[in-house]
């Protein structure tokens, strides 16, 4: 067949153009991304040859090759993985063969560090070879195949790459690259010796290279041994070598693996290029025997609110791989959790299906998320360290001068974390019924005497006032809608602490949560206003004569604001604010409703209960007023804004506005 050319999918151009100017401040990075991309071919061939050994066709070794010519300035890197068919090729190499790809690729902005992340998250790290090379051939035959449907790939990074059928012998990948003159460093042995241990000593099979010994330089006069030479160097023997230890970093001892080993193989199966927050890394037996090597990472990625993104952790068998993004093995609220589970008792075949259904895998799914929040704990504990230190320090002592090293280095982690993923920890409260006591108490807010978000539960208990018998929160869009909040007025006049949440995924969670640790949780915009024995006998008696008192005003505003408030009544819980809006104990709040809304869902209709203050002048105006019928709805409308919406008729509420002010 005669070449054909293909355009690459404008998001690759626009990748390719970044990786060609210099997108990568480590270059040598591109060597990893290669490297681990073959590894992954020989897996999936492993994994398709569990059904069809005929697969491994007569190389039932899997391995893959680095090879260079310093004079024709290449470097090669082959595998004998599961290969590619011409219209794989076109495909895989062509176009992000991934969903939220335009998404990603809107997010690119040049930025080296944040975009480099972004191209490990994706998995598009192929195109990193443009990093030192200014064409890049692959030749590839997919497994089963025949020798004469051999694939060549070409392109030198630009707009387009060619396509034609060669006769290829063996099966997998050769991606040869053609390096750029400031590049030719990389056509070493020491060099690349260098990389494959920094980055790629954990992979568990053989790399291979070709040894190489010194020879010495021919003499110039044969018959004159004393006579001068043409200088030496190192040849090539022919025979093949590992350069890399080819055992799973797994399934070595702890002792025997350095931190930096630890991250580094990390950022192989991640493809991130942050060092993980951090690990945790254990052999678990009993009933149902694995081994496990979980991370943390340190930075939330892109995609991490992609419903259309599989996520989970890699799943090996007796150290055989069988799949990523093994989800049944991590709860969903964990989807960000990266790592290694290698089983000893799951059959070499399981499939996705049998995964849902296995008790080994339930197993291992509980054991590993215990594994999980015992590591947050962990860091939440170490959190809190410079406290604790410094009640059992002597007064001249400096708070850190009691911690260990490996103390000071958490300190601040699990702020790190729950900035990034606090979020969708909370997910568990509505997924993990059996961990929610755990999760509850890692959770963090801001609250109305804390802007930062570090105020845990136990926190909240610990300062609670004498006689209060409730955890007081309020849910809002923004940490500032909710600290301006008319509910906090007479909670900040008394000292009352309240907890502010503004994660849109708080008024979902809060519905699987009725208490903490035996005290249960009030929403300040729920319910009628009742501070219990917070609130003395006289201030209840006055405002019970109050509400007395604005009867027939209160009917009237009832009257005006029929289709829009269930009900009207004063209350106490206001201090500057003219009024505000509050629902039903059991009611849906009109944030939730909001949302529900914006999302295309159904949401009930809530009419919400006008509360207003008796105190205020513009509410003491309202009787005998020839406007009252627009100030009662200019008072509603108020009340909206103030917690976040918008009025039902916005037009009609600023043409009341105009017409009081002229």
């Amino acid at each position: 067949m005669s070449k054909q050319t293909h355009s690459f999918q404008a998001e690759v151009s626009q990748l390719l153009h970044l990786v060609t100017h210099s997108l990568y401040s480590n270059k040598e990075i591109f060597l990893r991304e290669l490297i681990s991309n073959a590894s992954d071919a020989c897996d999936k061939l492993r994994f398709e040859a569990l059904n069809n050994s005929a697969l491994f066709e007569d190389a039932p070794e899997l391995q893959v090759r680095l090879s260079f010519d310093d004079k024709a300035k290449t470097l090669t890197i082959t595998d004998n993985g599961i290969g590619m068919t011409e219209q794989e090729a076109i495909e895989h190499l062509g176009t992000i063969a991934k969903s939220g790809t335009k998404d990603f690729v809107s997010k690119l902005s040049g930025d080296q560090k944040s975009d480099a992340q972004l191209i490990g998250q994706f998995g598009v790290g192929f195109y990193s070879g443009f990093i030192v090379a200014d064409k890049i051939t692959v030749e590839t035959r997919r497994a089963g195949t025949a020798a004469a449907e051999g694939v060549r790939w070409i392109s030198g990074g630009t707009g387009d790459f060619e396509v034609e059928t060669i006769d290829r012998a063996e099966r997998g990948t050769s991606v040869i690259l053609h390096l750029r003159e400031e590049a030719t460093e990389y056509a070493n042995t020491w060099k690349i010796k260098e990389i494959i241990g920094k980055y790629s000593d954990h992979i568990s099979l053989p790399i291979l290279m070709e040894k190489e010994e010194w020879k010495d330089g021919e003499l110039l006069d044969p018959q004159d041994e004393k006579g001068g030479r043409q200088p030496g160097g190192m040849v090539k023997t022919g025979d093949w070598e590992p350069v890399n230890k080819a055992s799973a970093l797994w399934t070595r001892p702890k002792k025997d693996i350095t931190d930096e080993q630890y991250q580094d193989f990390y950022k192989q199966i991640s493809r991130d290029f942050e060092a993980p927050l951090n690990w945790t890394h254990n052999r678990v037996e009993g009933s149902t025997e694995y081994t496990q090597l979980l991370y943390l990472p340190s930075k939330a990625p892109q995609d991490l609110w992609n419903r259309d993104k599989k996520a989970g952790i890699k799943l090996y068998v007796k150290r055989v791989f069988i799949m990523d993004d093994a989800e049944s093995l991590m709860p969903s609220y964990l989807r960000f959790v990266k790592g290694v589970v290698d089983s000893a008792d799951l059959p070499l075949n399981v499939s996705r299906e049998l995964l849902q259904e296995s008790r080994d895998v339930k197993a291992i799914r509980e054991g590993c998320t215990k594994r999980v929040l015992s590591m947050l704990e962990d860091l939440a504990k170490h959190d809190k360290a410079p406290v604790a230190a410094a009640e059992g320090a002597a007064a001249s002592d400096a708070v850190t001068d009691v911690l260990s090293d490996e103390e000071k280095a958490k300190l601040g982690q699990y702020a790190k974390f729950y900035a990034e993923f606090g979020a969708v920890l909370k997910e568990g409260l509505g997924e993990d019924f059996g961990n929610r006591d755990r999760l509850l108490k890692l959770l963090r807010f801001a609250s109305s005497i804390n802007d930062t978000v570090g105020v845990s539960f136990v926190d909240y208990k610990a300062r609670m006032k004498e006689g209060q018998d409730a955890i007081y929160y309020i849910t809002a869009d923004s940490l500032a809608a909710a600290k301006n909040s008319p509910q906090l007025e007479v909670f900040k006049k008394k000292g009352i602490e309240v907890l502010l949440m503004t994660d849109r995924v708080d008024e979902w969670a809060l519905n699987f949560v009725q208490e903490f640790d035996g005290t249960p949780l009030q929403s300040v915009a729920k319910g009628a206003f009742d501070l219990g024995k917070l609130q003395d006998e006289e201030e209840k008696k006055a405002a019970e004569e109050v509400a007395e008192t604005f009867k027939p005003l209160l009917a009237k505003l009832k009257e005006a604001l029929k289709d829009k408030a269930e009900d009207v009544r004063v209350t106490s819980r206001l201090v500057d604010s003219p009024a505000c809006l509050v629902v039903t104990d059991d009611g849906m709040s009109m944030q939730l409703a909001r949302m529900l809304k914006q999302a295309g869902q159904q949401a009930p209709e809530v009419k919400p209960v006008l509360e207003v203050n008796p105190e205020h002048a513009l509410v003491k105006k309202l009787d005998g007023s020839v406007h009252f019928h627009d100030l009662a709805h200019i008072l509603f409308d108020q009340a909206v804004l103030a917690e976040g919406g918008l009025p039902a008729d916005p037009a009609a509420y600023v043409k009341r506005v105009n017409a009081l002010l002229s």
